[in-house]
């Protein structure tokens, strides 16, 4: 019995006694919870909306970051709808991002954004953002609880992107946003995601010829992408040709006609070579209308080559040969 109650008295004693010896004591603010009070540290706390968020600038300016951020947070919280409220909140991002704790800073600036949408800093906002997630899009990892460096992730850069696009679609980086999108989905090597992303910019920004025809340049190569798969895709390599042809005739002063040019010539002997081994096939079953129908798309796709010039010497060949029906390669 003794025991017990000289357990209960060092219990009662370490309870009453720890505050006094804890070196960083928690205090608990209504609507904003626990936090830690260094002893003998500045007293951070206003009672004005004004008073706060001036005391959270000063403490960004001289980066003292942690108590920028507490005290901005208690201006938004304490005060959600005064005048320094969405000043605040911004200035919770530029506290992280200056931490180099990008991704909560861009989440940051979202909040910024979604609880006041109509912050006059909504425009740096965006280029804040814009700026976070190129640097993910070169390569940065991100962090695990905001400390660890962890990975790379282009789904959550493409996320970060289209959130910039959602938020200011026709801003000064919103185009760049979208075309960014295309850029993380062929970094991922889907490269279907990648032509939708492009053809959004071209469709939604086609008054601006610089951004549309950039967008549809890029659709095409990645059209190009797709078709230099494992296995060569001739889906694919047809909507190359298309795109890059209404590319040449929508902006045929742009820099990059010849270019596109060139490409479409490559495809097309691609094409040919295709169309070639088919009807190579064809001959060898003896399946003499088959070989004809391939040696003929030979001559159509590429017909200056030295393919070309040895399918019409295989046509004139067969001229002589009986008709067969027209079957697929088994």
């Amino acid at each position: 019995m003794n025991r017990r109650v000289t357990l209960q008295v060092l219990i009662f004693l370490g309870l009453v006694l720890w505050p006094l010896s804890c070196p960083a004591p928690l205090v608990y603010t209504p609507g904003e919870g626990w936090t830690y009070e260094s002893p003998g540290g500045p007293k951070w706390q206003r009672g004005r909306a004004k008073d706060q968020y001036e005391f959270a600038r000063q403490a960004l300016d001289e980066k003292k970051y942690k108590l920028a951020i507490k005290a901005a947070r208690r201006t938004v919280s304490r005060w959600p709808l005064s005048d320094y409220a969405p000043e605040a909140q911004f200035l919770v991002g530029q506290a992280y991002e200056a931490r180099k704790w990008d991704e909560k800073a861009f989440k940051e600036y979202q909040k910024a954004i979604e609880k006041y949408p109509k912050i006059a800093k909504y425009e740096d906002i965006l280029l804040r953002q814009f700026a976070i997630a190129q640097r993910f899009l070169g390569g940065q990892w991100f962090k695990l609880w905001g400390v660890i460096p962890f990975f790379p992730s282009m789904e959550k850069t493409a996320d970060m992107f289209a959130k910039i696009v959602r938020n200011g679609p026709y801003s000064k980086v919103g185009p760049e946003a979208q075309l960014a999108i295309g850029t993380t989905r062929e970094k991922q090597k889907d490269y279907y995601l990648a032509v939708k992303a492009y053809e959004k910019a071209a469709d939604t920004y086609h008054d601006d010829p610089k951004i549309a025809a950039e967008a549809m340049y890029r659709a095409a190569q990645a059209y190009v992408k797709q078709a230099k798969t494992a296995e060569y895709d001739q889906g694919a390599a047809v909507s190359a040709i298309s795109t890059f042809t209404d590319f040449i005739t929508l902006y045929p002063r742009d820099a990059r006609v010849e270019e596109a040019q060139k490409i479409i010539l490559e495809l097309r002997t691609e094409q040919a070579r295709g169309a070639f081994r088919i009807a190579q096939f064809y001959e060898k079953k003896r399946r003499w209308d088959g070989a004809r129908v391939y040696y003929n798309e030979v001559v159509s796709k590429d017909p200056n080559s030295e393919l070309a010039a040895t399918a019409r010497r295989r046509l004139e060949a067969l001229r002589k040969a009986p008709a067969t029906p027209v079957q697929p390669p088994s």
